[in-house]
């Protein structure tokens, strides 16, 4: 089965209602060159520069990523870390980056519990809480302790260096991004909407850099200028790596933490400069005719891989099929119920073993297997959820985000995420560079017994994951997609695999359609599910009875369920065809040539 053609949802259908003033009906987008899909149309259009000059889908990809650092710079930048999947249609081979920063090397779990005046729970020496007794499990998102050296920009110059056209120099990939910072832009809807909710995250001196005049945020069509992030951007252009890890942009980075009380040091960015990204070999499961791709730990794409074998074991136990024309149809009680507890029982063990795998290796091909995932799989019921979940332990075998997806005229694919993880991340601006640094630090464990606890030089546990389809023997590259937007990243993935491989949806209404989200700040143990407007009443009504606690989500905050995008690769009459979606739920847009 292959994504479908059944259109987008009936825009006069009272169940479907706007999703903000502006909403409008969204057509597939066709192409036989290549396609840039992405939340920002600016950034589409450098990228599409890119493709049509000559270069590839990694070239383009790092052109729309440094672009989007520009225009939503509540979501990613430069300040942060990235992932990705490359599909090399020369050779029919995926292969993965891991772009993500460590802690500093004087950074461990002692300093945290000084500095934040923490102390052993008495009833489990393993966990810490404050002097009110309340538990604390992470660093606090707004701890200069959760700034993490930022990966993205080794990632851009390792990207472009393992898997770009080599026609195109750094110079000219980055050409749009100068231009805008230096121009100026004007600053679009969503955008402007996230700019002015996370103005209060932005912290001292500096954050006049990332407001209009210094002072406020951009409002809708206002023009944004960044003078500070084209002069770094410049610096990556010229001189590589070392123009960030090393010079005046690294002593500007330490300057600014160190003013908040953080630890980091020049020798931190250096070594990770020298090193960058990791290039681990991608993750991949068998399903419904095709193989999904995810990149390895350190990032949270096995749980999508997860969730997606549970499901499969769901129905061979329950005699049951899951989509639009077998017995469970889409979004009904049923359909939704084995998605939700799904979800859960992955989230469970995610949460546990997922860590840097240069120190706590998770046991991957343990909990991919059929045998584990088959066990796993009882956990389910048909009645009710599941309120006593707990990690298991295979056999030992071994938030604001933006992604985007290009592909090229040579059959490429760049399945391609950057963040710098809540929004303006850490909110410290490094003085002259107009970008923010990331929290990505509060995605450790303070945990002693975990596997993702912090320490020193330690890669978190990461939300932010790109994902890929192919034929089973992973050789023919069928769709290049993700969902953005924290740890309802891998919860993206399932519903939209299952939208279009299940019930037969073209890439457009595949995003299009109303999706779920599990937990208070996703802990699987809850049983709170959260569900955009859209999903009948009368599903929302079987969901109760089953015992879980729906909280309905309308509007604006719609924005919680990501924003994905879809390349999807036909062939008609010998010649390749792309076809993408872009989501009404960000600015973006998909456009080809």
């Amino acid at each position: 089965m292959a994504f479908g053609n059944r259109g987008s949802m009936d825009a006069t259908d009272p169940a479907q209602p706007p999703f903000i003033p502006f909403a409008s009906r969204r057509s597939v987008v066709h192409s036989t060159n290549g396609i840039v899909s992405c939340v920002q149309p600016l950034a589409a259009q450098a990228g599409l520069r890119i493709l049509r000059e000559g270069g590839n889908a990694a070239d383009a990809a790092v052109a729309v990523a440094a672009c989007l650092n520009v225009t939503e710079p509540t979501s990613t930048g430069i300040g942060g870390d990235l992932f990705c999947l490359f599909y090399n249609a020369k050779d029919k081979t995926i292969k993965g980056l891991n772009a993500s920063g460590r802690a500093p090397a004087a950074l461990n779990r002692d300093k945290i519990i000084n500095d934040l005046k923490l102390k052993a729970d008495p009833n489990n020496e393993q966990l810490l809480v404050d002097a009110a007794g309340k538990p604390v499990g992470r660093i606090p998102m707004d701890s200069v302790h959760a700034v993490t050296v930022p990966g993205s920009a080794g990632g851009w110059c390792d990207a472009v260096e393992q898997f770009g056209s080599g026609k195109m120099k750094m110079e000219e990939i980055l050409k749009d991004a100068v231009r805008l910072c230096e121009e100026g832009f004007p600053v679009s809807e969503l955008s402007a909407r996230f700019w002015k909710e996370c103005e209060g995250t932005l912290k001292g001196e500096n954050k006049g850099e990332l407001l209009k005049n210094g002072e406020r945020p951009p409002r809708v069509g206002e023009i944004m200028k960044k003078p500070g992030l084209a002069k770094v951007f410049k610096e990556l252009a010229k001189k590589g790596k070392k123009g960030f890890y090393e010079g005046w942009v690294a002593e500007a980075i330490v300057e600014a933490i160190k003013k908040n009380g953080g630890v980091m040091e020049l020798e931190d960015l250096k070594e990770f400069g020298q090193t960058a990204a990791d290039m681990p070999t991608p993750i991949s499961k068998e399903w419904e005719g095709h193989r999904v791709w995810e990149c390895a730990p350190n990032g949270q794409g096995l749980v999508a891989l997860m969730a997606l074998g549970i499901l499969e074991n769901i129905e061979k136990n329950t005699g049951k099929k899951i989509g639009i024309d077998e017995g469970w149809k889409h979004n009904q009680t049923e359909y939704l119920h084995a998605v939700i507890e799904a979800l859960r029982i992955a989230f469970s063990d995610g949460h546990w073993w997922i860590a840097d795998p240069a120190v706590n290796p998770a046991p991957v091909d343990g909990l991919l297997s059929s045998e584990y995932l088959y066990k796993r799989s009882h956990l389910f019921s048909m009645d009710s959820v599941n309120t006593g979940l707990q990690h298991g332990t295979p056999a030992w075998q071994s938030t604001d985000t933006v992604y985007f997806s290009v592909t090229d005229k040579d059959g490429n694919g760049c399945s391609f995420i950057n963040s710098t993880f809540g929004g303006f991340g850490s909110g410290i601006i490094p003085s002259g560079c107009g970008f923010v640094l990331q929290n990505r630090g509060s995605g450790f464990s303070l945990r002693q017994d975990h596997p993702n606890v912090l320490a020193p030089k330690k890669r978190p546990y990461h939300t932010i994951i790109p994902g890929m389809l192919t034929d089973p023997t992973g050789k023919d590259l069928k769709a290049v997609f993700g969902c953005m937007g924290g740890f309802m990243q891998p919860q993206g993935h399932v519903q939209l695999l299952l939208n279009a491989l299940k019930c037969g949806m073209d890439p457009q209404a595949a995003l299009d359609s109303p999706r779920i989200s599990i937990g208070t700040n996703y802990d699987p143990g809850a049983a709170i599910v959260h569900i955009e407007e859209g999903v009948p009443e009368e599903t929302l009504k079987g969901l109760r009875e089953k015992g879980h606690v729906i909280k309905e989500v309308k509007g604006y905050e719609r924005g919680l369920f990501g924003r994905g995008q879809i390349i999807v690769k036909t062939v008609d009459e010998g010649q390749q065809v792309w076809s993408a979606g872009s989501d009404l739920r960000g600015d973006g847009q998909a456009v080809g040539y």
